[in-house]
């Protein structure tokens, strides 16, 4: 079995992810480390896992793992990925994986020179709706595709909570604004070109709080709005010629209990469904990362990838300021 370990005790590790390794096919969470005596200790008796370390140093010293999975705060991401891929650990990294496009070249050279994986945690980039998606519209289902429309918002202004905290990384364009941009990328295989935005700021936190971006592509538009002060919604839509994509939940799955593409047809009258129950994204991750570790083949979301997103995230931060239409 494929040994991971766990920098931190990090609330997505406890509630998404370790239980994801536990069910999956490939894998088994033999550490966890934190950064003061006490948490791991309690986060390992929870999930029965052998060792726990009182340092994350400790950890990436061990030899009882193969690999470790990093939910640290935001701004400490590129540090650790860094330090773990130095001592010869493959790892899997929680997004964003930097907070500027450049941050992430010393995590590439980190990578190659210690012969490791390392890929940013896009959980949505393994969930088979996405993969239907991408099928769908090469197979020409809608047509053209002329337009793309996202949008990804909740609320939260607990001043404590790191999504709030600028030092630490947070705002609504790294936390949530990476996920329209990414599965554009993913399910067309194509790069923004050019984005204008505006963004709004917590006067408070100092940390983004409402986005609204137009990314040109090549023959088509994305537009998306998010926010971290607004109701609870997402949702992603693929305009053609002949033919529009609806994903139902398309960054959570199973938030709204069925996770579905609905596949319309030129005149709205006609739908066809496909319905994807049971899926557990963050499985198919772990088990994808696991099995191209060992030599499958199996595609990974890869630095270069992450890099050229966060490019295009970089690009909508010097939109707003400039209020010019700005290249990616």
């Amino acid at each position: 079995m494929f040994r991971w370990g766990i920098i931190s005790t990090a609330k997505i590790a406890r509630d998404q992810v370790v239980p994801a390794i536990m069910q999956s096919e490939t894998g088994i969470v033999t550490a966890v480390a934190s950064r003061r005596p006490g948490p791991a200790a309690g986060f390992a008796r929870r999930f029965n896992i052998a060792h726990a370390f009182d340092s994350y140093e400790a950890m990436l010293d061990s030899d009882a793992i193969d690999a470790v999975y990093v939910p640290t705060v935001t701004s400490t991401h590129v540090e650790w990925a860094i330090k773990a891929a130095k001592a010869g650990k493959h790892v899997l990294v929680e997004k964003p994986l930097a907070l500027k496009a450049e941050d992430i070249d010393p995590v590439i050279a980190a990578r190659d020179a210690a012969g490791v994986v390392v890929s940013e945690a896009f959980m949505v980039t393994y969930h088979p709706q996405w993969l239907k998606v991408r099928a769908l519209i090469a197979e020409g289902a809608i047509g053209t595709l002329r337009m793309v429309q996202g949008a990804f918002s909740y609320f939260n202004r607990d001043g404590s909570n790191m999504r709030n905290v600028a030092d630490l990384g947070g705002g609504a364009l790294p936390d949530i604004g990476v996920y329209p941009t990414v599965v554009t990328r993913f399910v067309t295989g194509q790069e923004p070109r050019d984005v204008v935005a505006t963004i709004d700021f917590d006067a408070k936190f100092g940390t983004d709080i409402f986005a609204n971006a137009t990314m040109r592509f090549d023959g088509f538009d994305l537009g998306f709005y998010l926010g971290t002060q607004l109701a609870q919604r997402q949702s992603m839509v693929f305009h053609g010629d002949k033919g529009f994509i609806e994903v139902q939940t398309p960054f959570n799955a199973g938030l709204y209990d069925s996770d579905r593409v609905t596949l319309h047809g030129a005149d709205h009258r006609e739908a066809q469904i496909f319905a994807f129950p049971g899926v557990n994204q963050y499985q198919c991750q772990v088990d994808a990362f696991a099995r191209h570790v060992a030599g499958s083949g199996e595609a990974l979301f890869t630095l270069e990838s992450s890099r050229a997103n966060q490019r295009a995230i970089d690009a909508v931060y010097r939109a707003a300021e400039s209020g010019e239409r700005t290249r990616v």
